[in-house]
C-alpha cells in the first residue's frame, strides 16, 4: 500500500432533512445551451447546443412526463412507480443520521466545514462518486470519473465562497491495473485543473479480493479558504431574493442507484441510444459533473450574492432550503429552464412520481445562487453573453420549496 503525503482533513458533509413538497404538472422551455465540457464525448455538445433549437414537442419535458395519474395505464403487468428508497437509498434514514451526528458535532450539516485560521476560514469537504462508478465499468470510460471525484467536493467547498486550494484522493483496488489508474488519475488532474487547485497528494490501495476484479473505489477531499468577512452564509436572504441556476451537464454525481434500476427495467443497455436523441445512454449518463468554482467566484466578487446551494442528492427539494434563515422558503418556476432529455427518459422508464425527480436529481441545474433582485439583473444581463444562467424562482416566507 503506497502511503499518502500532505495533510488530510475529514469534514463530514450531510443532507439536512426538509419537509418533501410535490411539484405541479408543467412544461420547462430551455432558453439557453449547458455550459461547455471539457474532457468527454464531442457527441454530447451538440446535443446540449441542439436544445433551444428543438420544436416544443421534442424539447419539452413535464414533471410528469408519461401524463397524470389517471392518464397512466395502470395494468397489473405495467412495471410500477421507482422510487430511490426501492432502489436501495433512504434519504430520510440520512438524514436522521445528520440529526444524529449534529448532537454529537455541533456546526456539522453544512455544504463544507469551516475551521478558523486568523482572518479566514478553511472551507473543507470530501465525497466520492457513488454508484456512478458503475457506469465506469460498464463503459470503459474511465477518463472523466476524476473529474466527478473532484467536482463533487469542489462544488461544495465554494458554496460558502472559498476558493479551493488543494485536493487529495484516495484510489482503492482489488488489483493495481496501472493503465486504467492513470486514466482515473488523468481526470483527477483534468478536475483540479478546472477548479484551479492543487493534487496535493493521495492514497493508493490494493486489497486483494476485497473489490471485483477491474473494479475500483475512489473518495476525495477539498480544503479551500474564505475570509471570514466574505463568508457566504445565507444569514443576509430575505424575501424578494432571486434564485439564479446554473445549469447541469446531466446527471452529475447523484441518484446513479436509481438510474441503474430505471436502466435494467426499461430493457435497454447503456450502448442503446437515449430515446430520440444522438447519443448513447451511456454517454449520456456519464457525463462528467460541471465544476463551477470559476464561474461562482467571479459572480461572488462582483457582490450581490447571499446563498448558494449544490445541487446534489436531495435534489431541489432538500438542497435549497439548507441555505435559507428560519422562515423563508422558496418557489421555483417550472418554465425557467431547459432539462435535459436524460431526466425526461429517467422518469418516463421508470415511472418516477414528480416529487421524487426533484428530491433524487439535479433536473438540469446544478448549482442555486440566492442574490439581490440587483445583483439578478447583473448577472442575467452578463448571462445573455454566454447563455449559462437562468432565473428560476425567488424567496419566499414559509418552508420548504413549493413550484408554479
Amino acid at each position: 500500500m503506497n502511503t499518502s503525503y500532505g495533510a488530510n482533513l475529514e469534514i463530514s458533509q450531510c443532507i439536512a432533512a426538509s419537509p418533501i413538497c410535490r411539484p405541479k404538472s408543467s412544461i420547462f422551455e430551455p432558453r439557453s445551451c449547458v455550459p461547455k465540457l471539457q474532457g468527454f464525448s464531442k457527441k454530447v455538445l451538440p446535443l446540449c447546443k441542439d436544445l433551444h433549437a428543438k420544436s416544443n414537442r421534442e424539447r419539452s419535458i413535464t414533471f410528469s412526463v408519461t401524463a397524470s395519474a389517471s392518464q397512466v395505464d395502470t395494468a397489473s403487468d405495467e412495471p410500477s412507480s421507482l422510487t430511490y428508497k426501492d432502489a436501495g437509498v433512504d434519504i430520510d434514514a440520512g438524514s436522521e443520521l445528520v440529526r444524529r451526528i449534529a448532537k454529537l458535532a455541533p456546526g456539522i450539516g453544512g455544504f463544507g466545514g469551516l475551521f478558523p485560521l486568523g482572518d479566514s476560514y478553511l472551507v473543507a469537504g470530501t465525497d466520492g462518486v457513488g454508484t456512478k462508478l458503475k457506469l465506469a465499468f460498464e463503459t470503459g470510460i474511465h477518463d472523466t470519473i476524476g473529474i466527478d471525484l473532484v467536482a463533487m467536493s469542489v462544488n461544495d467547498i465554494v458554496t460558502s465562497g472559498a476558493k479551493p486550494l488543494f485536493f487529495l484522493d484516495y484510489f482503492a483496488t482489488s488489483r493495481l491495473d496501472v493503465d486504467l489508474a492513470e486514466k482515473v488519475i488523468k481526470g483527477i488532474v483534468d478536475g483540479c485543473q478546472q477548479s484551479d487547485c492543487a493534487l496535493l497528494g493521495g492514497e493508493t490501495a490494493e486489497m486483494p479480493d476485497f473489490y471485483a476484479e477491474g473494479e475500483y473505489d475512489l473518495s476525495g477531499f477539498a480544503v479551500g479558504i474564505v475570509k471570514k468577512d466574505s463568508v457566504i452564509d445565507g444569514k443576509s436572504i430575505k424575501v424578494g431574493d432571486v434564485l439564479i441556476g446554473l445549469p447541469s451537464s446531466g446527471v452529475h454525481s447523484n441518484g446513479f442507484s436509481l438510474v441503474r434500476r430505471v436502466l435494467k427495467q426499461s430493457g435497454l443497455s447503456l450502448k442503446d441510444q437515449l430515446p430520440g436523441e444522438t447519443i448513447t445512454l451511456g454517454e449520456a449518463l456519464i457525463a462528467p459533473t460541471v465544476i463551477y468554482v470559476k464561474q461562482v467566484l467571479d459572480i461572488i466578487s462582483k457582490g450581490g450574492v447571499k446563498g448558494i446551494a449544490h445541487i446534489t442528492g436531495g435534489g431541489f427539494t432538500d438542497n435549497i432550503p439548507r441555505v435559507f434563515p428560519k422562515g423563508l422558503g422558496a418557489i421555483i418556476y417550472e418554465d425557467s429552464w431547459a432539462v435535459p432529455p436524460v431526466f425526461k427518459w429517467i422518469q418516463k422508464a421508470g415511472r418516477i412520481e414528480d416529487a421524487e425527480m426533484m428530491r433524487t436529481f439535479n433536473m438540469g441545474i446544478g448549482m442555486v445562487l440566492v442574490v439581490s433582485p440587483e445583483a439578478a439583473d447583473r448577472i442575467l444581463g452578463e448571462g445573455q453573453k454566454t447563455g449559462i444562467v437562468y432565473r428560476i424562482g425567488e424567496v419566499v416566507k414559509g418552508d420548504g420549496v413549493s413550484y408554479s
